[in-house]
């Protein structure tokens, strides 16, 4: 059965989960390697990207939203869907591109392939969790420290669990044709537009709204903006489909992980 493969996977990542925790540190240490700004690097482009977007929609144009937005700021309302994006992207296209980088080491050593996408989600997540901590605490004080910002947590964690879901089936896929990692980066850049990122929901047409759900972040940036924006716990919808892409993404693991087993390290 092709969900006993993934299912397996799943518990020898569990069991290396030290060896996981070993070589995310790792991970992240490569990407910092001889700057002397150390970790404060992986934090300054998101960090900056955000803040350019406050400085300019918010302070120097003033641009406000419609009466149906979640907020009409423009400037605080790009942020949040900004900050959530480059997470998945930075997940997705780490996890992508994972076993091709680590072909060679597939080849030499019988390490499960599940390990790599693992800690290039993990890596991701330590690299944007603590901004999302961040915008935690800027955003809180505008709905009176309600419970239901701390929404935000249930939300990363569901981006974390979706991003890693992808992220390996990419990684397959890309070890068994590189173009999907030209189409997925053309997917990536075309995605910030198909979201509600840029725009309300409401301001999308209304007839073409439903591709918007094509969107796997598109549920997530909902989540976030309910929580941080309206200070309201994400609504059972944003949660319904966030929960059918993680049904149909384990799905099309299942069957890429099974019939992979065979020859993925040969196509690596």
């Amino acid at each position: 059965m092709p969900g006993a493969s993934l299912m397996e996977e799943l518990r020898q990542l569990w069991r290396m989960r030290a060896l996981l925790a070993v070589m995310t540190r790792r991970e992240l240490a490569a990407r910092t390697a001889g700057a002397a700004g150390g970790l404060l690097w992986l934090w300054a482009p998101p960090v900056l990207t955000v803040a350019a977007y406050f400085l300019i929609f918010d302070v120097v144009f003033g641009m406000r939203l419609g009466a149906h937005a979640p907020t009409d700021r423009v400037g605080t309302f790009l942020v949040v869907g900004v900050l959530a994006w480059s997470a998945f992207a930075d997940a997705t296209q780490r996890a992508m591109m994972s076993l091709v980088d680590a072909g060679g080491m597939l080849q030499k050593n019988p390490l499960p392939p599940v390990l790599f996408p693992a800690r290039a989600a993990l890596a991701s997540a330590a690299v944007f969790v603590p901004l999302l901590v961040l915008l935690v605490l800027l955003y809180a004080p505008m709905h009176h420290f309600r419970l239901a910002v701390l929404g935000v947590a249930a939300m990363a964690a569901a981006q974390l669990v979706l991003g890693f879901l992808l992220g390996y089936l990419l990684a397959i896929m890309a070890a068994a044709l590189r173009d999907v990692i030209q189409l997925v980066g053309v997917l990536l850049s075309l995605g910030v537009f198909l979201s509600p990122i840029l725009f309300p929901l409401t301001m999308f047409p209304e007839r073409w709204r439903p591709l918007l759900w094509l969107n796997p972040m598109t549920a997530p940036v909902l989540g976030y903006q309910s929580a941080l924006l309206r200070g309201e716990w994400p609504p059972l919808a944003v949660w319904a489909v966030i929960g059918v892409w993680m049904l149909l993404l384990t799905l099309a693991l299942g069957v890429a992980v099974q019939r992979s087993r065979d020859q993925l390290v040969d196509w690596l």
